[in-house]
């Protein structure tokens, strides 16, 4: 999509949705443009560098990094940087880990300034809290980006972020005039094999995939159906942007407050997705309970414009190999630039 395509398409957005706040995917829509021009401007960060070439476990891991090393955010003057990035490989150990961490007390004087609250690190998987004081210090202080989901026990809330997962790059942009002739659809490996899975697939009113399909189809299994549903923790969510960039409202079965969702400071997801709670230690989640929740958002009128709200946040789960304009990359360093200046310290004087 071109930046002319984009601005046009966010310039009708809000000046359709301001007037009503109620109608927006944005948790601050009035500062999130200016705060984002202010960001392309003048933020600055530093990457200390690897001692070794880096190899990351997932594909939207090595596009943020490669997107990062590319982007006008970097500058080569520590002393001008808002945020420290501290690079390394995804198989790296604890001990090795740690002595990373050692290295850069000892080598430089930025971390010991903060004890690393303006630095921030690529984990997918998350860190633990650890024994070795050198990688307690980056968990507790530095800003973890990891991938969705994370284990609650290695993501701190209001600290850490999340990467949008990897959508399909050729998905639609825009609702489209396909007839939703589903409720729901299930991806395979989305929800779990339980009782819950085989009422679905009995149910005439959802449509379960039976396992991996070419993407044309998955388009069409997407754009045909009013919900897509995903179980937190225990199934694949990983198809949530997908599901969002085709207008298929994500349904998320859940036993817990969810955390880590992507672009969390960015976007209000009670308004783009539904979210149904369970309780693992009784029966789970019935059919009949959960057709109650969706036929009670399948007002034509409520729910094209849940699912209006949904493709325009999707426009920002978008991953591409040269960034462009409010798309994943972006986001996840606006989440960063929110972050900046977390503690802050008296700046040398230049002589």
């Amino acid at each position: 999509m071109s930046l002319t395509h984009f601005s046009l398409l966010l310039s009708f957005f809000l000046s359709f949705s301001l007037p009503l706040l109620s109608a927006t995917p944005y948790l601050s829509p009035t500062t999130l443009f200016p705060n984002y021009q202010n960001m392309l401007k003048s933020f600055k960060i530093f990457t200390y560098s690897p001692p070794r070439p880096l190899i990351f476990s997932t594909t939207p891991e090595s596009l943020f990094f490669s997107s990062l090393l590319k982007s006008p955010f970097i500058t080569k003057d520590p002393e001008q940087a808002h945020l420290f990035f501290v690079p390394f490989s995804s198989h790296t150990s604890t001990r090795s880990l740690g002595r990373v961490i050692a290295g850069l007390r000892n080598d430089f004087p930025f971390w010991n300034r903060t004890l690393g609250a303006d630095h921030f690190y690529i984990s997918c998987e998350g860190l633990g809290f650890n024994s070795n004081r050198n990688v307690l210090e980056l968990k507790k202080n530095s800003v973890q980006i990891s991938c969705f989901p994370t284990s609650r026990t290695e993501f701190v809330p209001h600290k850490d972020i999340t990467l949008p997962p990897l959508a399909d790059p050729h998905a639609s942009n825009g609702p489209t005039n396909k007839t939703k002739r589903h409720l729901g659809f299930v991806r395979f490996g989305a929800v779990k094999e339980s009782s819950l899975l085989s009422e679905l697939r009995d149910d005439p009113e959802f449509l379960v995939e039976a396992g991996p399909s070419d993407e044309l189809t998955f388009e069409e299994m997407l754009e045909h159906s009013k919900f897509c549903l995903f179980e937190y923790g225990e199934g694949d969510v990983s198809g949530i942007s997908d599901a969002v960039r085709f207008g298929c409202v994500p349904v998320v079965i859940t036993d817990r407050p969810i955390q880590d969702l992507p672009l969390l400071d960015v976007l209000r997801w009670q308004e783009i997705a539904v979210f149904v709670g369970w309780n693992k230690g009784k029966d789970g989640v019935k059919v009949n309970s959960l057709k109650r929740v969706l036929h009670r958002t399948c007002g034509d009128e409520k729910y094209e414009e849940v699912r209006r709200l949904c493709v325009t946040a999707g426009l920002h789960f978008v991953w591409n190999e040269e960034p462009q304009p409010y798309d994943a990359f972006h986001m996840v360093i606006y989440q960063l630039w929110l972050r900046r200046h977390t503690i802050r310290y008296a700046r040398r004087e230049v002589a």
